[in-house]
């Protein structure tokens, strides 16, 4: 199933998806050239994807945790096809522009920092998560056209551990907004659509120059 090079891999992206979310499914789907993707959705609604060295015949869906489990014997654990629920984004993205990896940990830090701040407040508190989980954490311009990126997915980034040096590399594909680093891409659907939003001067603002 999954290579022995690619073990630490998988079992890196299987322990940070328990740790959000002890029940979180895991979608294996085969890839061309002897690869298979990890897809998982996180409790924020973003899908989260890891391409490692591994072969398998067609689509399964386990736990992460039971995946994790038997990553050492090499064994596909019990199965839970029927309870994925919802569709996979296309295979390519129309690029938009690329974001040093230390702007989006910064942006990160303050959103942490943010939420920490507004619990233990009582009423209102998941509230203002939610209102942070969609706040444009950056917004991206391509030409005319300005794309906000919400909070939701620099937090996947930086949750799963995808980060490294090198920018990420965000682009569209219809309504899917997808973030690609080094070690995963993030992929959000954005309800109604990609639509032009204001820029706002306390944000972060990036453009093609």
């Amino acid at each position: 199933m999954i290579a022995a090079e690619s073990v630490p891999d998988a079992g890196a992206y299987c322990a940070r998806l328990v740790r959000l979310d002890p029940a979180a499914l895991v979608r294996l789907r085969p890839a061309a050239g002897g690869l298979l993707a990890l897809w998982s959705r996180l409790p924020f609604g973003v899908l989260v994807a890891r391409t490692v060295a591994g072969e398998l015949a067609d689509d399964a869906t386990v736990r992460a945790g039971d995946l994790l489990a038997a990553l050492p014997d090499g064994a596909l654990p019990g199965r839970y096809d029927a309870q994925w629920r919802g569709a996979l984004p296309p295979r390519e993205a129309e690029p938009v522009e690329q974001v040093p990896a230390a702007d989006l940990r910064r942006i990160a830090e303050l959103a942490a920092t943010t939420l920490r701040d507004s619990t233990g407040r009582g009423v209102g508190e998941r509230r203002i998560r939610d209102a942070l989980l969609d706040h444009p954490g950056i917004t991206l311009a391509t030409g005319d056209t300005e794309v906000a990126v919400p909070m939701r997915v620099v937090l996947a980034l930086v949750r799963m551990g995808f980060l490294a040096d090198e920018p990420v590399r965000f682009g569209t594909a219809g309504r899917w907004l997808a973030a690609q680093a080094r070690n995963g891409t993030a992929w959000y659907q954005r309800p109604g659509g990609l639509t032009l939003d204001p820029v706002n001067p306390a944000e972060i603002t990036r453009s093609d120059g």
